[in-house]
């Protein structure tokens, strides 16, 4: 990544390496850098190699290649032309000379015998907008990191929400088929009843998504967060198959964090559990330790597990283990997207799975 505050380049061109050094003790300053040629090949070499050149000195009058002969090849380089270029020249300013510096690519025009004022503030201007194009390139990077982190947090914000919607449905779709009454009062009571809750839960998660969207990553707001309230309202709105039986094999902490992102992490690796276990007694257990400032979480299941090839695959964006990709929900991008969460924290995210036994997966939070 750019980094904005990096020192100052200058190549200084000249044949004679007197001027040269008088350049550079001239020019001499905290954070600036110089490399030194003395011919327009040697120029060429040193701009082509090195990615931190701002500012190109370069004399005019020079045997075998001229300084407007350099310019010239810089400028039609993708790689260096987009660096500054002063000719430094004894030639007189008549404009026709100007004029040629001008189209082969130079900025600016410095005199011999070298004003020494002039020539330091000069050169003091074009190191100020080196840095701030430096800024600007480095800015332009981080948004679109940032851009790329919304798209996956938005993919795995709409994932979330498709689990207790797709509960409801399906509650409701059971009221719709019971045509000859078949449903007791008391399950079409619980149908509605988990249909409200599946809702309410919805609500608020849309409420916390937009708290979340209007605030910077900074502001965002950490709150004390519950996490076996967190969990059980999880699993009671993800509508779990009666088959499947759930457990908290140990107390799980109270802690001060950004809730919404640990309870991406949880209701994803849950309805991971749910989904990809076809066992007549599926079995998800969940728990946590003390790991220094952090936790180790894990939920456990028994389902078909993961072959141990796949075990880091799994992590990586559009891959999926051989098990997983037999769901036709399987994209490969949430595990991916959950191991961004979780290195967000500074903790990490790893599964350990036996095919025959399951899978356990783990991650760390930071208390």
């Amino acid at each position: 990544m750019l980094n904005p505050n990096r020192d100052f380049t200058i190549l200084l061109v000249d044949d004679r390496e007197e001027n040269l050094l008088a350049l550079e003790e001239m020019l001499a300053d905290e954070n600036r850098v110089f490399i030194k040629a003395t011919s327009g090949n040697q120029a060429l070499r040193h701009a082509l190699r090195n990615d931190n050149i701002g500012l190109i000195m370069l004399d005019v009058q020079m045997p075998e290649m001229d300084g407007f002969e350099v310019a010239r090849l810089l400028k039609t380089n993708q790689k260096t032309k987009h660096i500054s270029i002063v000719f430094v020249t004894a030639i007189n300013k008549e404009e026709h000379y100007m004029l040629k510096g001008f189209d082969e690519g130079a900025v600016d025009y410095l005199q011999k015998p070298l004003d020494i004022n002039v020539t330091k503030a000069k050169v003091k201007v074009f190191q100020h907008l080196y840095q701030y194009q430096q800024e600007l390139k480095y800015t332009a990077i981080e948004l679109r990191r940032i851009n790329q982190q919304l798209e996956k947090f938005a993919y795995i914000i709409a994932h979330d929400m498709k689990s207790p919607l797709t509960g409801i449905i399906g509650a409701l779709s059971l009221l719709e088929m019971d045509e000859d009454g078949e449903l007791s009062a008391e399950e079409c009571k619980e149908y509605i009843s988990h249909s409200k809750e599946a809702a309410l839960y919805l609500a608020n998660m849309i409420n916390a998504l937009l708290d979340y969207s209007r605030k910077s990553l900074a502001d965002q707001t950490v709150e004390e967060v519950n996490v076996q309230d967190m969990v059980q309202e999880i699993v009671h709105n993800l509508f779990l198959p009666p088959h499947v039986t759930f457990k908290i094999t140990t107390p799980l902490p109270i802690l001060w964090t950004k809730k919404l992102k640990l309870q991406q992490v949880f209701q994803n690796l849950i309805s991971n559990a749910v989904k990809y276990n076809h066992k007549p007694d599926a079995t998800i257990e969940l728990g946590c330790q003390e790991k220094g400032d952090l936790y180790e979480f894990y939920v456990r299941d028994n389902g078909p597990g993961i072959p141990f090839q796949d075990h880091e695959n799994i992590f990586k964006f559009f891959r999926t283990s051989i098990n997983m990709a037999t769901s036709e929900s399987s994209t490969g991008v949430g595990l991916s997207i959950l191991k961004l969460l979780v290195e967000e924290q500074g903790g990490k995210i790893w599964v350990d799975s036996d095919p025959s036994l399951g899978s356990v997966f783990y991650f760390e939070w930071k208390k």
